[in-house]
């Protein structure tokens, strides 16, 4: 693969930013931002709090960080992107990749950032790039999907079941909390999210069933998230 259809790939979403909400699972998306905010980050008080949202979509997870009273910079590759975000909510929009942050060392006292790393070739040099710009003692919760699942993408590919065309550089749960470690980060917590793929209407009991023992079952979850402590 050469460098400018690598390029392309990454840029994907930005090709279609004003589809991209109508587009999505908006079950699967909650969820991801209800384990953020109302689990891992539940106790913590975000208040005031200078925090990144990498890689941030179209803004749900800025709008949940902005909700909490963070001061949310919400980062991504192009405007049109950030263009949806400023529908959500109030933020500093920032143009930057994941892999080359356009900030200064220990900038915020948290980065989120929910399924994004996965989309760009190099997916673990967005952990020790949040390692820098994160202050000491703060804190990175970050989602990607579980590499256990990755047959289910040829399949989603087959019958034409999600609209990506984009770089798919998953990871292993353990992997992931090593990866996390190498960066730097003392403290890496683990939990997953859906424990059936292709997330329909049909499964969404299951999978809220199921949730409770995200803590346990999570290295075999659809999607695999950290909470890292730096």
């Amino acid at each position: 693969m050469n460098k400018q259809s690598t390029k392309d790939k990454m840029y994907f979403y930005e090709s279609f930013a004003e589809e991209f909400d109508s587009k999505m699972n908006m079950y699967d998306t909650n969820k991801r931002v209800q384990v953020f905010y109302n689990e891992l980050l539940k106790d913590e008080d975000l208040n005031g709090k200078e925090l990144l949202d990498a890689g941030c979509g179209t803004g749900w997870f800025s709008k949940g960080a902005a909700e909490r009273g963070a001061n949310v910079t919400s980062m991504d590759l192009g405007e049109n992107l950030l263009e949806q975000v400023a529908k959500k909510c109030e933020s500093k929009r920032v143009v930057g990749s994941i892999l080359e942050m356009p900030f200064e060392n220990e900038q915020f006292e948290y980065v989120v950032s929910s399924e994004v790393i996965e989309h760009t070739p190099d997916p673990y040099k967005a952990l020790s790039e949040s390692y820098r710009v994160l202050k000491p003692g703060g804190t990175l919760v970050l989602s990607t999907p579980n590499k256990f699942w990755f047959w289910t993408l040829w399949v989603a590919n087959l019958f034409n079941l999600r609209p990506y065309q984009g770089l798919e550089n998953w990871s292993w749960s353990g992997r992931l909390k090593r990866e996390a470690k190498k960066a730097g980060f003392k403290e890496v917590k683990l939990v997953g999210v859906h424990i059936i793929p292709f997330v329909h209407p049909l499964t969404y009991p299951i999978n809220n069933v199921f949730h409770n023992l995200n803590g346990l079952l999570g290295p075999l979850m659809v999607n695999i998230v950290i909470k890292a402590v730096k």
